[in-house]
């Protein structure tokens, strides 16, 4: 599902206009990377939480060359989903 689905979506069910729920949604989104560029998690209670981390310094393989390299370490986000997420997902059942 893209962010303009998500959108018609929710302006559908709580009866407001798209351009409203797009400027709620991509200012929603923003803080969340703010908090994250600061190092601060972000805690979705029943969602998940995104975490900044630092990613180690490893020892990778140029894919066209095959030459051993060095990757520099970096800053990552990572998502780990809350329980309410996880069962919504389980219960669809594969």
């Amino acid at each position: 599902m893209r962010k303009a689905e998500i959108v018609a979506e929710i302006a559908e069910k709580v009866n407001l206009s798209k351009k409203d729920i797009k400027e709620v949604i991509e200012t929603f989104f923003l803080e969340i990377g703010h908090s994250l560029a600061k190092g601060d998690r972000v805690d979705l209670r029943g969602f998940g939480v995104f975490k900044p981390i630092l990613r180690k310094e490893k020892m990778g393989r140029n894919p066209k060359t095959g030459e051993i390299i060095t990757v520099p370490k970096k800053m990552a986000v990572v998502f780990k989903p809350g329980k309410e997420l996880k069962n919504k997902v389980e219960d669809r059942g594969v």
